[in-house]
């Protein structure tokens, strides 16, 4: 019996306040059925959680994210997203394309521990020769050149071809026991973050592996062709931060796919700097190789003068001589002509004569002569060279020449006799080849 007349906190129902209660039951079990179980809501919140996962992985490490697998639970499996086992495969799929570069020069007397150390790319079997990429200053000075290859293998080689403007030689082996070649990336679609990896025989390690990110895809750095110190060329390099040390030159830098995209060429070696090695793209380096492998050699277009800069950091000039030289006060920069050959002497040009102008573009030293010389004339074109001589402006025709074969650094900055020069002091550090 209830504790109240009225029915509110009877615990007899009604007959009325059962129905009611029957619908809202009726109700709310409809409602129910039509949403999602807690165990639904987890496996599905799960399976979205590792898809963005994924996706991020792959935006940060560059690795497709249409291979990924998933298991129960959103468990990602499938080696092709591990970095590390890509790592691996990439390493096994170039290292028999790698080739360690022994050059017996005169300083060596014969003796293989003290001959110089490169690298080198196997990228080309034919007609029983194998064909290497490597760095023209590993194979400078050589009176005989041997490779080892991954198998231990030891080959004598013959040069193809070099280029000391590209830094790029080509070298040929017979192919006996020789089964890979590399595969060639594409280096024009890296990207900051990319990992890459170099391959090499540092200190005589051969078939050293390393590896790193692309630190920098197009950086244009000075470069002192004949090793002098003084900066008459630059280079576009890939930035990365895989180790680079002396031996490595020549030698691969490759992709996750185990493609070539650059041959490693130079670090910088100052006291304190780590992670800063350069590689030549291979975009590039094709174009000096395709010419190495028809011609010898890289046509170029041919002024022939040897110069010096008139604002050489390394020979100040003073006030006396540049009134020995006779220029205006306003002249400032240029080239002047120490020597002039070819079609410059044809043409009239003589010793003291400042090159300020070529085609009215001016010219301020001779990387910038060089630079348009070669990027924007060929072999057989005019080319009008404006210079003072003797306080005069004056101006000629030049018909440019094909650059002959033992005039490879013409057109280059003279060392004045007695300077040395430091590269420390350009604000890049000191770049150094890595032979």
């Amino acid at each position: 019996m209830g504790l109240f007349d009225d029915d509110f906190y009877s615990t007899k129902i009604s007959r009325r306040h059962d129905r009611r209660a029957e619908s809202r039951r009726g109700w709310n079990r409809r409602k129910r059925g039509s949403g999602w179980s807690t165990l639904q809501v987890s496996i599905v919140s799960s399976v979205l959680s590792a898809i963005v996962a994924v996706l991020l992985f792959s935006f940060i490490t560059g690795l497709p994210s249409s291979k990924a697998r998933f298991a129960a639970g959103g468990t990602v499996f499938g080696g092709d997203l591990d970095p590390f086992s890509r790592i691996s495969t990439a390493a096994a799929k170039v290292g028999p394309t790698v080739v360690s570069i022994l050059n017996h020069n005169e300083l060596s007397g014969g003796d293989p521990e003290q001959a110089a150390l490169g690298s080198g790319v196997i990228f080309k079997k034919e007609k029983g020769k194998a064909f290497i990429i490597t760095n023209a200053h590993v194979i400078q000075g050589a009176s005989d050149l041997e490779i080892l290859t991954s198998s231990g293998d030891s080959k004598e080689a013959s040069v193809v071809g070099q280029d000391v403007i590209s830094d790029i030689a080509v070298l040929e082996v017979d192919d006996r026991g020789i089964t890979s070649v590399i595969s060639l990336g594409d280096s024009t679609n890296l990207r900051p973050g990319e990992t890459v990896l170099a391959v090499g025989n540092p200190l005589g390690l051969g078939g050293t592996l390393t590896s790193g990110i692309v630190s920098y895809t197009s950086r244009v750095i000075p470069v002192s062709i004949n090793q002098d110190g003084n900066y008459d060329w630059e280079q576009e390099v890939i930035q990365t931060d895989a180790a680079i040390n002396d031996g490595n030159s020549g030698g691969a830098l490759v992709n996750l796919n185990g493609e070539l995209i650059g041959i490693n060429t130079m670090k910088i070696a100052d006291m304190g700097v780590e992670g800063l090695g350069f590689a030549i793209p291979v975009s590039e380096v094709m174009k000096t190789v395709d010419d190495l492998m028809e011609h010898g050699r890289v046509a170029r277009p041919y002024l022939g003068v040897y110069t010096l800069d008139l604002n050489n950091p390394f020979s100040i000039f003073s006030d006396e001589d540049h009134r020995e030289l006779m220029l205006p006060e306003e002249v400032k920069d240029g080239v002047i002509v120490l020597e002039a050959h070819g079609p410059a002497k044809s043409a009239g040009l003589k010793l003291n004569d400042v090159i300020v102008k070529l085609d009215k573009q001016p010219i301020q030293s001779t990387l910038d002569l060089r630079k348009y010389l070669y990027g924007h004339k060929k072999i057989g074109e005019d080319m009008e060279v404006s210079f003072y001589r003797e306080g005069e402006l004056q101006r000629v025709k030049v018909k440019l020449a094909d650059k002959p074969e033992d005039a490879e650094l013409e057109e280059d900055t003279y060392d004045m006799p007695g300077e040395e020069h430091d590269a420390g002091d350009s604000g890049f550090g000191e770049f150094e080849l890595d032979h």
